[in-house]
């Protein structure tokens, strides 16, 4: 069977780190290694600042001579690509829901409406985020293919005993749609640890500090480090005001961590029935999630039992399928495209050469 070459189109990780986006692209490379040519192009400069994120346009369409996957929240790279050779993954529309004015415009045009106007097809990873690339730029629904995040393989059960006494409760990233300054003041006055990982704002320190929690964070984790933290704790609270997916749910039911989280956005859709819902606007709807799960023991054992089952939803091999369907059916439509106007095409060693008509 034929195998189509795709150009897996990348952003440049900052200084900081990002976590788990490109992690989850080797993984479908690695599992597709039979199916398809990949190659992997990172972009050469952090989206920073007007012209660099010029240049980071102009070296996509540069490079593109086959299938181009732009894989990342670097979507405008998409722009001056060849329409029919063209997937644009869009993970979430958070950035347009924390701007505002003249500058959720100018965003809105580059990274949403021109980029997913030009790429064959789009994929995202939840039903949530589909209708909200549907309701802000008027894509066709049968456009978009919802894709979900694969869990990766280094998250494994480890059974622990709950420690009712002391939990320890994580809470995965800092953003603002994070909802780290409720969670302070849901969790004010209950005996817990709160481990943070990621770097807290100065207002979400200030509001930490007034809560009287005891907490601990930690700016930058390795992977090996970050399951570590699931590892030890005893409940995860994800609590967001919004998500594209929500992977840290689906990570803490593979280890067996009972999980509170929000009952918006893509989050009841990922959690499936394996974790506790509240409302993320209401600080004493998430402190009531929080103590049933610290109090009741049944309510929490049928949540991790039920979250193991959940977690299954993710697995790696099935995902990467659905993205190698998604590869061969834009693959066939370039083809038939290319077909009506030149006689022959053939590939060799992962690179298209068109041969003039006699």
């Amino acid at each position: 069977m034929y195998r189509p070459t795709v150009l897996f189109y990348q952003r440049r990780p900052r200084a900081l780190g990002n976590f788990s986006l490109e992690s989850i692209f080797q993984d479908v490379r690695t599992r597709l290694s039979d199916e398809i040519e990949s190659k992997t192009r990172v972009a050469p400069f952090c989206s920073n600042g007007f012209l660099r994120r010029v240049l980071i346009t102009l070296d996509a369409w540069w490079h593109q001579k086959h299938l181009a996957h732009v894989a990342g929240d670097i979507h405008f790279a998409a722009i001056l690509l060849k329409r029919q050779n063209c997937i644009l993954t869009v993970l979430d529309c958070a950035d347009l829901v924390q701007t505002k004015g003249w500058k959720r415009q100018i965003r809105k045009l580059l990274w949403f409406d021109l980029p997913v106007w030009k790429a064959a097809r789009v994929t995202t990873i939840s039903e949530a985020a589909k209708r909200d690339v549907i309701a802000l730029t008027g894509c066709r629904e049968e456009k978009i293919e919802v894709v979900p995040v694969a869990i990766s393989e280094q998250f494994q059960r480890v059974d622990r005993s709950f420690n009712a006494a002391c939990p320890k409760i994580l809470q995965v990233g800092c953003a603002i749609n994070k909802n780290v300054e409720r969670l302070a003041s849901a969790i004010a006055g209950i005996k817990c640890k709160l481990s943070i990982a990621g770097q807290p704002t100065s207002s979400q320190l200030t509001a930490l500090e007034k809560s009287g929690v005891d907490f601990e964070y930690f700016p930058r984790l390795s992977d090996a480090e970050i399951r570590e933290q699931y590892v030890a704790a005893d409940v995860v609270a994800f609590a967001s005001t919004y998500e594209g997916f929500g992977m840290p749910i689906i990570e803490a039911q593979t280890v067996g961590r009972v999980v509170v989280t929000s009952n918006c956005s893509s989050m009841p859709e990922v959690a499936g029935d394996g974790a506790l819902l509240v409302d993320p606007l209401d600080v004493q709807s998430i402190r009531a999630g929080i103590q049933r799960v610290i109090s009741d023991a049944a309510t929490r054992d049928s949540l991790i039992r039920r979250g193991f089952e959940n977690s299954k939803r993710f697995d790696a091999e099935i995902i990467a399928q659905q993205y190698l369907k998604v590869y061969r059916e834009v693959s066939a439509g370039s083809q038939d495209l290319i077909s009506e106007t030149t006689p022959e095409c053939d590939y060799e060693s992962g690179h298209q050469r068109s041969r003039s008509a006699a």
